[in-house]
């Protein structure tokens, strides 16, 4: 029996020789997060796994890095750039935060770029081709293995992309790859800032249809945007992989190739928790990430008698935080009706001592106050189009029933404003933030809105509002059950 395991082990060695084997590292949605939170996440962390793990290795992006924390919101993305330079990115993509600092903003982060951002589907109007430090792909010799690395940048960037076109993104895949196979890659790579798990934005992404109609072409396809975690999962031979968001995790990807012809032979996917205690922080980029820290930005502005959480509670579709914030709107405003987006929600407000920079981690945008005047129709039409299928609104001043079918799809929705149904024809007034009043995102349906029917309301922000509230004293959570799901 041994001299006949001995012999299989001799026989097979050969096989695994004929294999390779190299590591391709992802993040997505970074927006700014540059330091740990409760002992989880931050680029040092980031830094330690990429210094200990195999090398070499790539290391690549699927946008959205250039806002959501105070650091980048001062600078207009430029300190995201400065760390996602330092830590040595192959690539990244097209995130629609890259247009936080509007189309002005946007060539002066991607000309700091010190490697490719990557948006196949990314064109200059005038003239009709790749603007300045775009290109659709990367070819790049990686552990003797040649790999190519198409982008496709998301579509619906936060602010209007004045200058700037994008067109579908398979047909832009399709012509990258008859471009990139001419030099005859590897592996095949796809970032993307969109997401095969996307339940916010109510529509079926193009993700998936990558692996039905480009199987065997491409191989890997990295996502974001939903912040979502996605690991080995497979369709028609191709990987999907998503990481979630705030560089909390890393995935790590480990691609089998044939040690003779060099071609792919197979991925599979980790998800690497960046928790300090375990990976801990490599120190020369903690060092240079504390340069980026902003003065001040630490300093205690108030105190919560508990975690306000961002998630709703099982059978509900409002959570606390969110339901304290609007209601900070509508009194602000003076209206019996207010609407917060709960995308613009990014973090739990955290239990204890609260600093600025809670604040611009729960909410980093600048958004001021707007009332809009409505009518019923539009109104009830508004609540039942943003279910998809979880509310993407949170609402004061209205009470909301639904039921869920078999598959659990939300029907017979019930709007009830002082106790009684909205009525078609009445006008409403109601407070939202002015990304929503002007249509961004998913407030879309109030473009429908003339102008004449909205005004700002004066001249402080949501994250104002929120300082002002914990001035008066500690902060607690109050009741859910806005949205509330009958049985």
């Amino acid at each position: 029996m041994k001299k006949f395991s001995l012999l299989a082990v001799v026989l097979l060695a050969p096989l695994f020789l004929l294999a390779k084997t190299t590591v391709v590292y992802h993040t997505s949605d970074t927006h700014g997060f540059f330091f740990p939170k409760d002992g989880q996440g931050g680029f040092a962390a980031l830094a330690s796994v990429l210094k200990k793990g195999p090398q070499p290795y790539l290391l690549v992006d699927s946008g959205d890095f250039a806002n959501g924390t105070v650091e980048t919101r001062n600078s207009k993305g430029l300190k995201a750039v400065k760390i996602l330079n330092k830590m040595g990115y192959d690539a990244t993509t097209l995130g629609n935060h890259e247009f936080d600092f509007k189309y002005t903003g946007f060539p002066v982060i991607a000309e700091a770029l010190e490697f490719p951002m990557l948006a196949a589907n990314f064109f200059e109007e005038e003239t009709q081709t790749y603007p300045p430090h775009i290109t659709p792909y990367l070819v790049t010799t990686k552990n003797g293995v040649k790999f190519a690395i198409i982008g496709l940048g998301n579509r619906v960037p936060t602010n209007p992309a004045t200058g700037y076109m994008f067109t579908k993104p398979l047909v832009a895949l399709e012509n990258a790859l008859e471009k990139v196979e001419k030099e005859n890659p590897d592996v095949v790579i796809v970032l993307v800032h969109d997401s095969v798990e996307d339940d916010k934005h109510g529509t079926e992404a193009y993700v998936e249809d990558i692996a039905k109609k480009f199987g065997g072409r491409v191989h890997i396809v990295f996502g974001g945007h939903a912040h979502k975690i996605v690991q080995n999962h497979y369709n028609n031979g191709v990987l999907f992989v998503e990481s979630g968001c705030y560089v909390q995790n890393v995935s790590k990807v480990t691609v089998t190739t044939d040690d003779k012809t060099g071609k792919f032979v197979s991925a599979s996917s980790e998800l690497i928790p960046l928790i300090i205690a375990q990976t801990g922080e490599d120190k020369e980029i903690k060092a240079f990430l504390d340069t980026l820290r902003e003065p001040g930005i630490d300093e205690v502005i108030g105190e919560t008698t508990e975690v306000l959480a961002k998630q709703p509670q099982e059978g509900r579709l409002d959570s606390p935080l969110d339901n304290w914030i609007v209601d900070l709107m509508r009194d602000y405003a003076g209206t019996t009706i207010a609407i917060h987006n709960n995308g613009g929600t990014r973090v739990d407000m955290p239990k204890g001592t609260i600093t600025k920079r809670d604040l611009v981690e729960v909410h980093p945008f600048d958004n001021m106050i707007s009332v809009v005047t409505v009518n019923g129709k539009f109104l009830k039409k508004f609540i039942k189009t943003g279910f998809a299928p979880r509310s993407l609104f949170t609402y004061s001043g209205l009470q909301i029933t639904y039921k869920t079918n078999k598959k659990g799809k939300i029907k017979k929705i019930k709007i009830l404003y002082n106790g009684k149904p909205l009525k078609n024809s009445a006008k409403y007034v109601i407070a939202t933030n002015a990304y929503i009043a002007g249509g961004g995102s998913e407030g879309y349906l109030f473009k429908k809105i003339a102008d004449s029917d909205k005004k700002q309301v004066g001249d402080k922000s949501i994250r104002d509002l929120m300082e002002d509230a914990f001035k008066k004293g500690k902060v607690s959570a109050p009741q859910t059950g806005r949205i509330l799901e009958i049985k």
